[in-house]
C-alpha cells in the first residue's frame, strides 16, 4: 500500500513512518520542519532523511501533486501545532495549520480518491469535562485555542465524510510519550521536561502541587491503534488512552527511581505557567488566571472501551516500562547534544 504521512519528522509521525516502513509499505513523507527535527528521521536500520519532502500541508498545489496519480491509499495527517501556549500566542497560525491544513488534505483526498484519512486529534477537547472517564460522543465544547482548532477540524472531517461518503477517523490522543519526544521545545511536554532536568541534575519546577492527574499513552500503543483503524468506514472518533492516569508526583517518583536520582522538585504558582510566552500577558485583555489554573489542575481520564470493542485494541506498555524506554532514548540524545554530535 502507498501511505502519506504528514508531520513525518515529528515525534509521532516519525515513529509511525518507521513502523509502516518495517511493514513494507510505500511511503510519502512530508514535513515543513517548523516543529519536526532531522534527528527524528534516523533509526538504527534506516534513515528517512533522503526520502522526506519539505512541504506545508496548506500547500494546495504541492499536496495535489503528490496525490494526483490516484495511488495513495491512506493519509495520516499528524502535522500540526500542538503546544497549547504556541497556539494561544498565535491563534491565526494555529487555526490555519491545524484546521485549514486538514481541510486542504481532505479536499485533495476527495479529488484524487484516497481510501481513508486518519486525523491526529486530541483529548484536550475534553478540557471542560466533569464526568470521568470521558467518552467520545458526549463532551462540552473546549475553551482554549488548541483544542478548538482540533474540534473544528473534526467538524470539517465529519462534513466531508457525510457530504462525499469519505472514510475518515479522528484519533483523540491522550498525552503521548515515547522515544523522540521533544525535550528541546521552548516549553517541553512534561515527560520530556522532567527527564531533561533530572539528566542535568537540576531541580525541576512543577506548577500547582503536583497532584494533578493526566492519562497517557505510549507511542507504540498509539501506532497499533492507528493501523487498526485503516479499514473502518464512514466517520469515526476514537479515544487513544491507556484509561489509567498518573499524577505529576507519581511520574516524577518513577522517573527518579529509574534514573537513580534523588532531587526534590519545587512548585511554582499557576500564574507563571506560561511565563515564557509574554505576549499572552500583553494587551488590554490578558489571559485569565483562572484559565491557567484550570489548565494546570485539570483532571483527565479517557474511556478506551470503544477502541477495545470496535478494533480489538489493547494498550500493552506500562508506565514504568514506557518511561524506562523514553529515559534511555532521551539521555542518549542529550549526551549526543553535549558531545556536539547533534545540533
Amino acid at each position: 500500500m502507498k501511505i502519506m504521512i504528514t508531520g513525518a519528522a515529528g515525534f509521532i509521525g516519525s515513529q509511525l513512518a518507521y513502523r509502516l516502513w518495517k511493514d513494507n509499505h510505500d511511503l510519502i513523507l512530508i514535513d515543513n520542519f517548523s516543529y519536526g527535527k532531522w534527528d527524528n528521521l534516523e533509526f538504527p536500520d534506516h534513515s528517512f532523511k533522503k526520502e522526506i519532502i519539505k512541504m506545508d500541508i496548506r500547500d494546495k498545489e504541492g499536496i495535489a501533486s503528490l496525490l494526483k496519480a490516484g495511488d495513495v491509499d491512506y493519509i495520516y495527517n499528524i502535522a500540526g501545532i500542538a503546544p497549547l501556549p504556541d497556539c494561544q500566542s498565535d491563534p491565526v497560525e494555529a487555526i490555519s495549520v491545524n484546521t485549514m491544513g486538514l481541510v486542504n488534505i481532505l479536499e485533495n483526498a476527495r479529488l484524487y480518491g484516497v481510501k481513508k484519512v486518519i486525523q491526529a486529534s486530541t483529548n484536550a477537547m475534553y478540557e471542560n469535562e466533569e464526568e470521568f472517564p470521558t467518552v467520545e460522543n458526549n463532551f462540552k465544547v473546549p475553551t482554549l485555542i488548541y483544542p478548538n482548532t482540533k474540534y473544528c477540524a473534526e467538524r470539517f472531517a465529519e462534513s466531508y465524510a457525510k457530504t462525499y461518503g469519505m472514510n475518515i477517523t479522528c484519533l483523540r490522543f491522550a498525552n503521548v510519550y515515547g522515544p523522540h519526544i521533544d525535550c528541546l521545545r521552548k516549553q517541553p511536554p512534561f515527560v520530556a521536561y522532567m527527564i531533561k532536568e533530572l539528566y542535568y541534575n537540576r531541580v525541576p519546577i512543577f506548577h500547582s502541587n503536583g497532584e494533578q492527574r493526566r492519562d497517557y499513552i505510549y507511542v507504540d500503543d498509539l501506532i497499533d491503534l492507528a493501523i487498526k483503524v485503516q479499514d473502518s468506514e464512514g466517520f469515526d472518533c476514537v479515544n487513544v488512552s491507556s484509561n489509567i492516569n498518573y499524577s505529576v508526583n507519581e511520574m516524577y517518583e518513577i522517573a527518579q527511581k529509574i534514573m537513580g536520582k534523588n532531587i526534590k522538585a519545587e512548585y511554582a504558582s499557576d500564574k507563571h505557567y506560561w511565563e515564557k510566552y509574554p505576549d499572552l500577558y500583553k494587551g488590554k485583555f490578558t489571559i485569565k488566571d483562572a484559565i491557567l489554573e484550570h489548565e494546570i489542575n485539570k483532571y483527565s481520564l479517557c474511556d478506551n472501551s470503544y477502541a477495545k470493542e470496535k478494533y480489538g485494541w489493547v494498550p500493552k506498555v506500562s508506565m514504568e516500562e514506557g518511561l524506562k524506554r523514553v529515559i534511555e532514548a532521551e539521555c542518549k540524545l542529550l549526551e549526543s547534544i553535549d558531545n556536539g554530535e547533534v545540533k
